[in-house]
């Protein structure tokens, strides 16, 4: 049986040493009305604050700008074009062609309201009725050329037949011009800030863009729009939506909680230190300068899952101690007592394993890391020291105390506790141990197939079925080249972009990436000069050649578009269209590109990536590879490090990790199921498996070293921790999974991603605490005989012997 009587006997008020306890806790509950008085202050301060955080996102934030790919990039960005942040527009005539008066008209006007848009870069922007769309042939005058929207266009048939046969002769079709011709684009590259020097609001640009789509497709045109700006409109517009989801998880956990205590006051108090965590945290983040965007809006529910998992412990701690009949101030002291250095040491634990994500070179995940970071540094004042403090005044109510001594005493009834404690003898522990290991084979068999970048076409953020995605299936079906563009560029002394030399290495690689799967077609000035051969000769294949003549290749690239090179003649471009941006495609055009480079970069001439949509993604994709392990080595690191610190054991910190690596193989080979890749919107979640499955540990295994350090066996320590900290693990272990499930209803498909991955790790840290930490402790951790007769009395009050 358990006994009644604490193992501190100073329960009255009058009987306790108020100056006892270390010198942080007599500091805050000897000065508790200050404590509260100034954390009042600070909340309502940083409540203030809050209301001025905006919610948005940046394209440059996105990328990793020190990666060599985005610097070359950078570099010559000026000379480059649109070959950076864009949006495509393409518009449809569902009654006929693009060889249409009326729906040329419609295009003319649509063009015109969309060059004015605040942060289009005007000067690269490209359409059928832009002078820069040209077309380039051989007429019976020898070389001729111009806009392929031809002087004096009037819409007649005339004009039309001529716009065909401009276009036709442009290289535009599958381009500019749908194979099928029934539909064009709009090319709109966009600059980093508006021209009042302001960021780009990517919001209110999709916004108008929105409204312009429903203007125009009201006139019978049909139009389909991608590009970041796009996909960031639609995230954002899918995380006010994802607000209600988080309301959702907070009702849940209150909910969960309340069903537990049974007290309401307790439980709101529980609930409001947690969201007070959140309001300073939103609070912090403007001061900082720092915004929230569609990858970093997870952080706050995460701070406030956090947060219920402590504050439920301290919670639970105090109930049970006013139950025994301790005064609600003494109780609190010995709740801060017991748990405070566990606590701490957790939290500790998840603010580094998010801090670790600042090794990514990509500023919105380093942003991410500070703004968690700084969530979980403050829920070390809002649910380790103001929620005990709070519940010193409040105490609990007295039914709830009662009915948690009733629920303690037939504890050793139960027949889930009865079954966990099974873990703790050999047959149980070496089974649970065995399937452990079989599991973690298995998953690390799994997991091997884990992609890097994304594995689906569009946008793999979004549902298949979203109006994005769905833009992109147009696009991806109408058009020879996709959106998905990866420029290689070529530096050259200035003046010899045209030598024969290096046209001809182009020329080679050229054909040498359209050999490999998902590439569609290439464009660059070694292919237009193939091209203007065969057109100087009555368009006869036999002469598709690349001709040794210096004279003829100045004379192409004298009336070539300046995107194949620049004013200098000192950069040549080679746009390669991909088929789509997988992780697998990108790597195999990457890997040859670089092979080719090192083979055929000389002194003056030198192949540089890489510009283009899919440029900056392979870019991404390797940073992210080479940080992913390196995270996770980071993280476990300084996880056994204040694992150590706290236990002062080697084989406490094995007993308290390895279920965590168990959890972290199995979330990745969770992803391989679900079809995920590691990118920059799911490479935190993988670290965050570590830091919410420490906390469960720390406070089971606190719990169980104090009593088999007081001389009890495994078995009666663990049933002391069940009791005390392991129904509170259970309870927001379920809670916490409960709450974020329910975000596979959201609308951006990688939040629902989360929220299946989330609940996965909530639920498999809380067995991992529950089943193997037991069976590790049995093979690992031996009962010592107490030093004295006060080796427990550190862990305060509210802990019995059997």
């Amino acid at each position: 049986m358990i006994a009644s009587s604490p193992t501190n006997s100073a329960t009255g008020l009058a009987d306790f040493d108020s100056r006892s306890g270390s010198i942080v806790e007599r500091a805050l509950f000897n000065n508790r009305l200050v404590v509260v008085m100034l954390c009042a202050l600070i909340t309502l301060l940083l409540g203030w604050q809050a209301t001025r955080l905006q919610l948005t996102a940046s394209f440059e934030k996105s990328i990793p700008t020190n990666h060599p790919y985005i610097a070359n990039f950078l570099a010559w960005q000026s000379q480059l074009t649109g070959l950076g942040n864009a949006v495509r527009l393409a518009v449809e005539n569902p009654a006929g062609t693009v060889y249409d008066a009326k729906y040329l008209e419609t295009l003319r006007r649509l063009s015109d309201e969309v060059f004015l848009l605040p942060g289009v870069a005007r000067n690269q922007m490209k359409s059928l009725w832009t002078p820069t769309t040209r077309w380039v042939g051989v007429t019976e005058d020898g070389l001729d050329g111009g806009p392929v929207i031809p002087d004096g266009y009037d819409g007649s048939p005339a004009k039309l037949q001529q716009l065909g046969s401009n276009i036709s002769r442009s290289g535009e079709i599958g381009q500019l011009v749908a194979l099928d011709a029934k539909s064009s684009v709009i090319f709109v590259p966009l600059l980093a800030r508006d021209p009042e020097g302001r960021p780009l609001d990517y919001a209110a640009l999709a916004g108008k863009l929105e409204t312009l789509r429903t203007k125009y497709e009201a006139q019978g045109v049909r139009i389909y729009i991608t590009g970041f700006a796009k996909i960031v409109g639609e995230l954002i517009d899918g995380v006010r939506a994802f607000l209600l989801f988080f309301a959702l998880a907070v009702a849940i956990a209150t909910a969960m909680v309340f069903w537990f205590t049974r007290c309401v006051r307790s439980t709101l108090l529980v609930v409001a230190a947690s969201l007070v965590a959140v309001v300073w945290q939103l609070g912090l983040l403007p001061i900082l300068g720092f915004a929230l965007d569609p990858y970093s809006i997870l952080v706050p529910f995460l701070v406030f899952a956090i947060g219920m998992s402590h504050g439920a412990q301290k919670m639970n701690g105090i109930m049970q101690d006013v139950g025994r009949g301790t005064h609600k101030l003494v109780a609190a002291r010995f709740t801060f007592r017991r748990l405070f250095l566990a606590g701490l040491t957790a939290l500790l634990a998840d603010a580094v394993g998010f801090a670790v994500l600042l090794v990514i070179d990509i500023q919105a995940i380093r942003e991410l890391a500070i703004a968690a970071s700084i969530g979980v540094g403050v829920l070390i004042f809002t649910n380790l020291i103001l929620l005990p403090i709070l519940l010193s005044y409040t105490g609990v109510s007295s039914k709830a105390a009662a009915r948690s001594l009733r629920a303690e005493a037939v504890g050793t009834k139960q027949p889930l506790w009865q079954w966990l404690d099974r873990f703790t003898q050999r047959r149980w522990a070496t089974v649970a141990v065995v399937a452990s290991a079989m599991l973690a084979l298995g998953g690390f068999a799994v997991s091997q197939h884990l992609k890097i970048g994304d594995l689906d076409p569009g946008a793999p953020e979004l549902r298949a079925d979203s109006r994005y995605n769905r833009d992109v299936a147009f696009m991806n079906a109408g058009y020879g080249a996709s959106s998905d563009v990866l420029a290689v560029m070529v530096n050259t002394p200035d003046g010899q972009c045209s030598q024969y030399a290096t046209l001809n290495k182009i020329d080679d690689l050229e054909w040498q990436l359209r050999q490999i799967d998902g590439v569609e077609s290439t464009s660059s000035l070694a292919l237009l000069n193939r091209r203007v051969l065969a057109g100087l000769n009555e368009g006869n294949p036999k002469w598709y050649e690349f001709l040794p003549n210096q004279n003829m290749l100045n004379t192409v690239t004298a009336g070539a578009p300046r995107g194949l090179y620049n004013d200098s003649c000192s950069l040549l471009t080679l746009y390669v269209y991909l088929r789509d941006h997988k992780a697998d495609t990108l790597s195999r055009v990457v890997t040859h590109i670089e092979e080719f480079s090192k083979e055929n970069d000389t002194a003056d001439v030198k192949f540089l990536l890489a510009a283009g949509s899919a440029g900056i993604e392979a870019a991404t994709n390797i940073v992210v590879k080479d940080a992913w392990r390196m995270m996770l080595f980071l993280v476990y690191g300084a996880v056994v490090l204040l694992s150590f610190l706290t236990f002062r054991s080697w084989r406490a910190v094995l007993v308290a990790v390895l279920p965590l690596v168990l959890t972290s193989i199995l979330a990745e080979a969770l992803m391989v199921a679900l079809g995920m890749g590691v990118k920059v919107a799911t490479l935190p979640v993988i670290a965050l498996g570590v830091g919410i499955g420490v906390d469960y540990a720390l406070y089971i295994l606190s719990v169980v070293l104090t009593q088999m350090r007081a001389g009890k066996s495994l078995s009666e320590a663990y049933h002391v921790a069940l009791l005390f900290t392991g129904k509170v693990v259970l309870l927001t272990g379920v809670t916490l999974a409960i709450g974020v499930i329910t975000w596979v209803g959201s609308p951006i498909k990688f939040q629902a991603d989360m929220g299946l991955l989330l609940a996965f790790m909530f639920l498999w840290n809380m067995l991992g605490a529950m089943v193997l930490l037991p069976a590790l402790a049995h093979f690992l951790l031996k009962p010592s005989p107490p030093a004295n007769a006060l080796a427990a009395e550190a862990f305060g009050a509210g802990l019995h012997a059997n």
